[in-house]
């Protein structure tokens, strides 16, 4: 029997237009969808006409259902991974199943396609011949000791974050890499609300505690 095949598929993060045609078509085609909340991805499924059978796969049970994925695709089941908003694997589930299928040697295709983080880097207007990627900072243990590392970082650097910890996010990063550096927070990309805010990290302090943040937040920073 042929081998099945995960496929890694992008969904919008706010604009329901970003959605690839491509995207659409094996969704409709796989034998079943991987996703990480079915409330949510079931509105993007009826608004695209897509009926294949959808899973709930996220944080809490990839651990458990990851093994009997690998089996059903042993078997020439195509299934398909999706997040809520954005690409998964990327501060979002995902990578264990396609280290899993990886190591049982199914192939993986991921689809290019939605991520937030890109269109916050252009439109900072800071370097982007290279940067590194830090998703959300630990929010407890090792918090310190990586926001340390990062002052010595030379690279621009992206962070994701939650609008109740943004301000608690640019004081801390004004605390190691200085009031002065120079930054951009990105809010509700492609959504109606989109915002982009530029200056310095002290500035950036001052308009968040005029402006309550709402929505989902990139945060990019020069680097030293």
């Amino acid at each position: 029997m042929e081998t099945g095949k995960l496929y890694v598929i992008p969904t919008p993060i706010g604009n329901l237009e970003d959605m690839t045609l491509r995207a659409i078509s094996l969704l409709k085609a796989c034998d079943l969808i991987l996703a990480e909340d079915t409330r949510t991805s079931g509105f993007l499924l009826k608004h695209f006409g897509i009926e294949s059978r959808m899973q709930s796969h996220h944080k809490f049970n990839e651990h458990k259902t990851t093994d009997e994925m690998v089996e059903q695709m042993r078997g020439g089941g195509r299934i398909a991974l999706i997040s809520d908003a954005g690409t998964p694997a990327i501060s979002d589930p995902g990578f264990l199943l396609v280290r899993a299928c990886i190591q049982a040697g199914i192939d993986v295709e991921c689809l290019p396609g939605a991520t937030a983080f890109v269109p916050a880097l252009v439109e900072s207007g800071l370097p982007c011949d290279r940067f590194c990627f830090e998703g959300f900072l630990p929010q407890k243990k090792g918090r310190q000791t990586r926001l340390q590392q990062l002052a010595e970082e030379k690279r621009t650097m992206i962070f994701y974050e939650s609008p109740y910890r943004v301000l608690k996010t640019l004081d801390q990063l004004a605390e190691h890499l200085g009031s002065n550096r120079e930054a951009s927070v990105s809010r509700e990309i492609t959504k109606m609300y989109a915002e982009t805010v530029r200056g310095t990290l002290g500035e950036l302090i001052v308009h968040f505690t005029r402006q309550a943040p709402r929505g989902e937040f990139v945060i990019v920073v020069a680097g030293k």
